[in-house]
């Protein structure tokens, strides 16, 4: 097949779409597909031809390197004079039309469901859900309205808006979150007043809409769901702090656990739950959702990601293992599925 990967962006997440592109761009071209791996937002400055596809290229170069900080993007769009008025790079729709499929590997801006509806106006066919699904699932406080009308259970909340009056009472401690954001990058776990006035102010840096959330204290699970039907559910362990940016992508900060070591009983609540949330947000193709378990054992869904990590430490990857599919066929089965919803 002709695949495109599309990597890169300009979101907070900018680091971990290129990481995961370049390991999906090298698990598609060992088995034999003609890809290219492209940045949405720099895109390329070659001429786009009828040749481009007759051999696999890596169009991004060596950029894909996580850090324990989120990208500098002031940097990236000084790159591109343009890059205010418009999102897609030089040539990234002539490209992405040449091919059968594009790869969605941009984590953060790929969430938000615009570039979906743009590839929908022009006929592209692309993996993971369409762009309303992923608008919906991008909106944690809405995602969260829908959990709650789905009898899903999730955390307690409130939203905030910049400029509005806060009216609710807040109890300590308690969870300060972007409304739509990724990597766990904007996400604050406030002990006190001082520290949750502060929280805001920077959370308001990232979105003019925050979730101010009850905390849960306890364990960490993610359940991956493909085409409906959840796969084992992976319990998440911090060496220190809270699953943060630096904990998700930096080799050895975490203990991944797959399948969890949790009783039966549990684990199928958890798979259960995961698939009634893909139901609830209109999801398709594939998504992972992250949960909370307390010490009573109850289950607190967090939110749905629809275009999880593929990076060397993610965690579908890791689910997917566990029922014997390696990278590579993880990669093609993610792109079947994700036609065959196309051609419904």
């Amino acid at each position: 097949m002709k695949i495109v990967v599309l990597t890169g962006g300009i979101s907070t997440e900018r680091d971990v779409s290129l990481s995961s592109g370049a390991m999906i761009y090298e698990a598609l071209c060992q088995r034999g597909h003609q890809t290219v791996l492209l940045d949405v937002y720099l895109g390329t400055a070659e001429e786009v031809s009828e040749d481009l596809f007759k051999t696999s290229r890596d169009l991004v170069a060596g950029m894909a390197k996580i850090v324990e900080t989120h990208p500098d993007l002031e940097s990236v769009k000084a790159l591109r004079p343009d890059g205010d008025r418009m999102y897609f790079g030089p040539g990234v729709l002539a490209v992405c039309r040449q091919a059968d499929i594009v790869f969605m590997a941009i984590h953060g801006d790929g969430e938000s469901g615009r570039v979906q509806a743009a590839f929908d106006l022009m006929g592209i066919r692309y993996t993971g859900s369409d762009y309303l699904s992923s608008a919906i699932a991008m909106d944690k406080s809405l995602s969260k309205e829908l959990f709650l009308q789905n009898q899903i259970p999730t955390p307690q909340g409130f939203v905030l808006k910049q400029g509005e009056q806060e009216t609710e009472t807040v109890s300590f401690p308690c969870v300060v979150k972007v409304c739509s954001g990724g990597s766990s990058v904007g996400v604050y776990i406030c002990e006190d007043k001082q520290s949750y006035e502060a929280a805001k102010k920077e959370a308001y840096g990232y979105d003019r809409e925050i979730l101010v959330e009850q905390y849960i204290r306890g364990r960490e699970f993610s359940v991956g769901v493909i085409a409906g039907r959840a796969l084992p559910a992976i319990e998440i362990a911090p060496l220190t702090g809270f699953y943060d940016y630096k904990n998700k992508y930096q080799a050895g900060s975490t203990v991944e656990t797959c399948p969890a070591d949790i009783p039966e009983a549990a684990e199928m609540k958890l798979r259960r739950t995961a698939e009634a949330v893909f139901r609830a947000l209109r999801l398709k193709a594939y998504a992972r959702m992250d949960f909370m378990m307390d010490a009573q054992g109850k289950i607190y869904c967090l939110e749905a990601n629809t275009l999880p990590g593929m990076t060397p430490t993610s965690l579908l990857p890791q689910e997917a293992a566990a029922e014997g599919m390696d990278f590579g066929s993880l990669c093609e089965h993610l792109i079947e599925v994700s036609l065959g919803n196309q051609r419904e």
